[in-house]
């Protein structure tokens, strides 16, 4: 069976695997096309070509890179202005290029807080994708980006307070704060299943970020059998009006998201 068309929008290159590689893994092995558009970091840059060894781990096409510098490493993309601070009409302008380009059912990026560690490049991309995928759809809007796309769904990749304190400490540094949303709001849990070995590799071909000790380090150091529990459920929320957030059950869906 084929599942819905994906793209993933991620600030940086190792966001992929580690925010949802197992849902981009399985939409992918199912058929569907699937990509990833990366915020930051450039084209011609040790991390760009990483982030190409990833994606072909996952099936997820070709880097889409819209060029800005990460907030924390200005010679990421020498010359740009940093994603954080880049004119926000210009960020959703690039982004809805992507989107009208790929045409995905489903789009996947952080949540409002920016995931567990709230990195406000995170913080960041959430915003401009959901701004985005609505200026996607309409078609008087950036009419130079091509013909207008209406996106199915979106879900944010978050981790819910029950996993953040089973699992934070092993993610997130000492001392820093970590970011969870009530168990409760998790709309849609994804077992990596038979998806979780793709996913490490896709993590582990980040690896620069390995050898400076970065997450992907992290979890280089763990024992097999930790690393596949950190690494083996993801966890998102459907984006809606905040009003339509609290209270629901999750929904555990097995083979990926769904329009």
């Amino acid at each position: 069976m084929t599942l819905p068309s994906l793209l993933g929008v991620f600030a940086h290159p190792d966001d992929e695997p580690l925010s949802a590689g197992g849902v981009l893994a399985r939409h992918a092995a199912s058929g569907a096309r699937t990509a990833v558009v990366t915020a930051t970091w450039a084209e011609d840059t040790r991390r760009a070509a990483e982030l190409a060894d990833a994606l072909s781990v996952l099936g997820a096409g070709a880097p889409r890179l819209l060029g800005y510098a990460d907030a924390r490493f200005p010679g990421s993309a020498p010359g740009a202005v940093r994603f954080c601070d880049a004119p926000l009409d210009e960020a959703v302008r690039r982004l809805v290029a992507h989107v009208r380009e790929v045409r995905p059912e489903i789009v996947v990026t952080h949540d409002a807080y920016g995931g567990l560690t709230g990195h406000p490049d995170h913080v960041h991309t959430h915003r401009v994708t959901v701004l985005a995928v609505q200026a996607a759809g309409l078609d008087q809007l950036c009419p130079e980006a091509g013909p207008a796309w209406r996106v199915g769904a979106v879900y944010l990749a978050t981790h819910p307070d029950s996993a953040a304190r089973e699992l934070g400490p092993l993610l997130v540094r000492e001392g820093r704060p970590m970011f969870s949303v009530p168990d409760a709001w998790v709309t849609a849990v994804v077992e990596a299943g038979p998806w979780l070995d793709r996913k490490i590799e896709a993590v582990f071909a980040h690896r620069s970020e390995v050898e400076r000790g970065a997450l992907p380090g992290r979890l280089a150091g763990l024992s097999p059998e930790e690393r596949r529990r950190l690494m083996a459920t993801e966890w998102f929320v459907r984006h809606e009006s905040a009003a339509a957030y609290p209270p629901r059950t999750a929904r555990r869906v097995l083979t990926g998201l769904t329009v």
